[in-house]
C-alpha cells in the first residue's frame, strides 16, 4: 500500500493513516478506527459512497461544502468536518437559498457533517460516519457576516428557556418551525433529530398538512442545532439503510421523553458501561481501501484556506478538542 502525495498535507494524511496501520500490525492488533479517519484531511479518490451504517462505517470520494457560500457559512472550520456525499453537500446549499429565497432564514450556519474520509469522530458523535449527516445551528447567520476566525468561539444558543424542557417563545418563531418543516419535505431526507422540547413546540403550533412532522424524531441534545440525516443515496449499495419512521406525526410519544428519558437517574442507578472502542476490523471491509486511498486532486482544503487555528492543526501542532466548545448533551446515537 503506498500512498500518493499530491500535495504535502495530503501526503500526511496518508502517511498518518499507515502508520496507524503499521504500528498495529507489529503490536498484532487492529488500528482504533477514530485515529485513522481522524488523522485524514483529504478525500479518498475514489467514487463517491457511503459505506455502512450511519454510526459505524466511511465516506468515499467525498465532497467539501465549501467555508463560504450566498445563503451559508460553515462553522468550526478547524475541525475539518464538512464533508459529505455529494448529494448532501448540494442539500444544504439548496436548502439554504431556498429557505432564504422564501424569506424563511437568511443564512444557514453549518456545524458538523463528516470528516473527509467519514469514519468515527474523536469527539462528538457516534454518527456522522458516512457523509449523510448534517448539523444546522438553531441561529440565523448574522449580519455581517462571521470571520473564519470568530467561527471558532461564536458561541452556541439553545432555544429552550434555562433550566427547563421548553421552547423560549422569547427566541423561537414560526420562522424555525418553518426551516426544519422545508428540511423536512425534502424526498432525500430520511429524518431529522430534535429536541423533545422542540418536537412538543412544532407539535403544538402545526396545523393542516402534519405529514412533515413525522421525519422529526425527538433524541437527547439538539437544542442549539438540528440534525439532518439522508436517505442512502444511489450509487451506494453498500450503504445499511435505517428503519423506517413508520406512520403519524410521532406528537403522541413525548410522555415517554419527558417523564422518563429526560429525568435523572436514580442515586443508586449503576453507570452505563463504557462501550469498547471501534477497531478498523470492526468496520465494512472496504473502509480499510478508504483509509489507504490516495487524495483527490491538490486542491487545498477548508482547513488550509481557513486562516483558523486549524492551519496549525494541518501542519501537525497540537489541538485541544477541550479548546473550542460543543454542543451540551451529545447523543449516543
Amino acid at each position: 500500500m503506498r500512498p500518493a502525495s499530491p500535495t504535502r498535507r495530503a501526503a500526511a494524511g496518508i502517511i498518518a493513516a499507515l502508520a496507524f496501520l503499521t504500528a498495529a500490525g507489529q503490536a498484532s492488533a487492529e488500528p482504533n478506527a477514530k485515529q485513522v479517519f481522524s488523522a485524514q484531511h483529504t478525500a479518498a479518490a475514489l467514487p463517491a459512497e457511503s459505506l455502512g451504517f450511519y454510526t459505524k462505517g466511511c465516506l468515499a470520494g467525498g465532497a467539501q461544502l465549501a467555508a463560504d457560500g450566498p445563503t451559508w457559512q460553515a462553522m468550526r472550520l478547524s475541525r475539518d468536518r464538512h464533508y459529505g456525499l455529494p448529494t448532501t453537500v448540494a442539500f444544504i446549499e439548496n436548502l439554504s437559498r431556498e429557505a432564504a429565497r422564501r424569506g424563511i432564514w437568511p443564512g444557514l450556519l453549518v456545524g458538523d457533517m463528516s470528516q473527509p474520509r467519514g469514519g468515527p469522530m474523536p469527539f462528538g458523535h457516534s454518527s456522522h460516519q458516512i457523509g449523510l449527516d448534517a448539523d444546522i445551528w438553531l441561529q440565523p447567520m448574522p449580519t455581517p457576516r462571521l470571520t473564519a476566525a470568530a467561527r471558532e468561539d461564536f458561541p452556541f444558543r439553545s432555544v429552550l428557556k434555562q433550566g427547563t424542557f421548553q421552547v423560549d417563545d422569547r427566541i423561537w418563531s414560526s420562522r424555525y418551525r418553518d426551516l426544519i418543516k422545508l428540511a423536512a419535505e425534502d424526498a432525500k431526507v430520511q429524518r431529522i433529530f430534535v429536541h423533545p422540547g422542540i418536537k412538543k413546540k412544532l407539535c403544538e403550533t402545526t396545523g393542516g398538512d402534519r405529514a412533515w412532522l413525522n421525519k422529526v424524531r425527538p433524541y437527547y441534545g439538539h437544542h442549539e442545532h438540528f440534525h439532518v440525516r439522508l436517505f442512502c443515496q444511489p450509487g451506494s449499495p453498500n450503504c445499511t439503510a435505517q428503519k423506517s419512521t413508520g406512520r403519524g406525526d410521532g406528537c403522541g410519544d413525548l410522555d415517554w421523553w419527558f417523564n422518563t428519558a429526560l429525568q435523572p437517574p436514580p442515586p443508586n442507578a449503576k453507570p452505563a458501561k463504557p462501550k469498547p472502542a471501534m477497531m478498523l476490523a470492526d468496520m465494512p471491509r472496504q473502509c480499510r481501501a478508504v483509509a489507504n486511498a490516495p487524495a483527490i486532486g491538490s486542491t487545498g482544503s477548508m482547513i488550509a484556506a481557513s486562516g483558523t487555528k486549524a492551519v496549525a492543526a494541518s501542519v501537525g501542532l497540537a489541538y485541544a478538542p477541550g479548546s473550542i466548545p460543543i454542543p451540551t448533551n451529545r447523543p449516543t446515537r
